[in-house]
């Protein structure tokens, strides 16, 4: 990924929205700080903080130890910075380790600079060994292969990072509706009775609200925003086509001569259910598990699109296409909800077309013939 900063959060609003395929000069400030290095796990998931502020430049030039430079859009104008100051983290405060008039906490004597590190260490460096560190750290040249949004950020990096969160809300909230789903359905099905009555007449009012009104209605009953709200929300709106499923195909299978056997065994009604029956219905689980995710994709995605899902700055695509959305009367801004609009039919498309081959592969009479 381009951009391996958490949420892909690098940005500059000097290069907002910029076309596809936009290359420009960074210059790179160093924090004046220590960053917290995460492990291999943490800077996989969650990404790495940057150690540099990026600035974008048109132009820049090196002379006496300092760089002179114009921000990008801003060309008439020109800016000033130390090399030391932007290639190494200083020592903040005051200190006596250097001479009292010493700038920055850096002094330079001939082609030595000697310099105070963040924990107040003096630190030698000649000039020819700064300037190499500053054109090899502090100069990129970045490409944005789809151009930047409306606060500069690389626009593939946080499509990259968006698939993530919309794999992880669809994993999560398909897990969520089949844990519920296969619970009422069993025990819908196998006891039959009032315990079905019941169930059956939560299914039929959970089925008669829209799905994207019942998730707002949750969202808002939880009094939160976020993943996990998404999570709970997504996946609690789709257990009852699971539910109705299980409780179909329990109806069938508990009148076979094995769950027959198990009864007259003394086996008990849990055990029958969760060890002998729901085994054999694994096939439709799956199919609909998967026709499932792709419908929590498409929620998630109107959450975020509403305010309601993720919040910002972690990117998601319904919440990408919510801000191209605001600038589409601007030239040329169209890219930016056309992107993430795209990856959304895309994935959606692709485990509609992956749940079918399943049920084909489970069901092979329910095949389409051309």
């Amino acid at each position: 990924m381009p951009d391996h900063t958490p949420n892909a959060n690098d940005g500059s609003a000097l290069i907002k929205k910029k076309p596809i395929g936009f290359e420009c000069t960074l210059l790179k400030f160093r924090k004046n700080r220590e960053i917290e290095k995460g492990n291999f796990l943490e800077k996989m998931y969650m990404g790495q903080e940057s150690e540099y502020i990026i600035q974008p430049v048109s132009s820049y030039q090196i002379k006496n130890l300092k760089v002179y430079y114009s921000l990008f859009g801003k060309e008439g104008e020109t800016e000033s910075a130390d090399i030391v100051a932007v290639t190494k983290t200083l020592f903040v405060g005051t200190s006596s380790k250097l001479k009292p008039d010493s700038v920055y906490n850096y002094m330079v004597k001939g082609d030595i600079i000697t310099y105070l590190d963040l924990n107040e260490n003096p630190v030698q460096i000649t000039k020819e060994e700064l300037l190499r560190d500053f054109l090899d750290n502090n100069i990129e040249k970045r490409e944005y292969l789809l151009g930047t949004d409306k606060a500069g950020r690389d626009i593939l990096s946080r499509l990259l990072f968006g698939t993530r969160i919309s794999l992880s809300i669809g994993f999560i909230s398909v897990l969520i509706s089949i844990l519920v789903g296969v619970t009422l359905g069993a025990l819908s099905g196998f006891f039959g009775g009032t315990t079905d009555k019941f169930i059956m007449w939560l299914m039929t009012v959970v089925w008669s609200i829209p799905s994207i009104m019942l998730v707002i209605a949750i969202s808002l009953a939880l009094q939160s925003r976020g993943v996990w709200v998404a999570f709970v929300a997504v996946g609690l709106t789709m257990w009852v086509e699971v539910a109705r499923v299980v409780r179909g195909q329990i109806l069938s299978l508990k009148e076979k001569l094995y769950v027959e056997a198990a009864k007259a065994l003394g086996v008990g009604d849990l055990r029958i259910i969760f060890v002998h029956i729901l085994p054999n219905i694994v096939g439709p689980l799956i199919v609909i598990a998967t026709a499932n995710f792709a419908s929590a994709i498409l929620i998630e995605a109107g959450l975020s699109f509403l305010g309601l899902g993720v919040q910002p700055p972690m990117p998601s695509w319904g919440m990408m296409v919510n801000e191209g959305y605001g600038s589409m009367l601007a030239k040329d801004s169209g890219y930016l909800v056309v992107l993430p609009s795209l990856c959304i039919c895309i994935l959606v498309l692709a485990f509609n077309l992956f749940g079918n081959g399943l049920r084909d592969a489970y069901d092979p009479q329910s095949a389409v013939k051309w």
